[in-house]
């Protein structure tokens, strides 16, 4: 990827990465709200593929049906707007995890519905 050496790349790295292309090539971060929108519009993108590839809906003749490019651009406008409100994505994906394992330590193993 263009702006890291890695083959990996950490959360803290994306933001960075993010960041560093909205303040050179980008010119600026679009306004919050602004991004918010963009984030419902491309999480409508992964939909409109999912419900392409694994649900019921064949493709439009000639339409582009690139799940990880739409994935990849989730993550992009969710760095934008983590790095634009001041938020750590990797401590708060770490305290995310830590409230959902106490949460749901015995939940889902406990939901029939999941049970096979």
């Amino acid at each position: 990827m263009t702006g890291t050496t890695d083959s990996e790349m950490t959360l803290r790295q994306l933001q960075q990465t993010v960041d560093r292309w909205i303040t050179t090539i980008g010119v600026r971060y679009f306004d919050p709200m602004t991004n918010t929108a963009i984030l419902a519009e491309e999480t409508g993108e992964v939909a409109r593929v999912m419900a392409r590839l694994y649900g019921e809906q064949s493709a439009k003749p000639g339409e582009k049906l690139d799940l990880a490019d739409e994935l990849a651009d989730v993550l992009w406008v969710v760095a934008a707007i983590a790095n634009q409100t001041g938020t750590d994505l990797t401590e708060a994906l770490r305290r995310n995890i830590d409230k959902k394992t106490r949460r749901d330590a015995t939940r889902h193993k406990q939901n029939p519905r999941l049970s096979d």
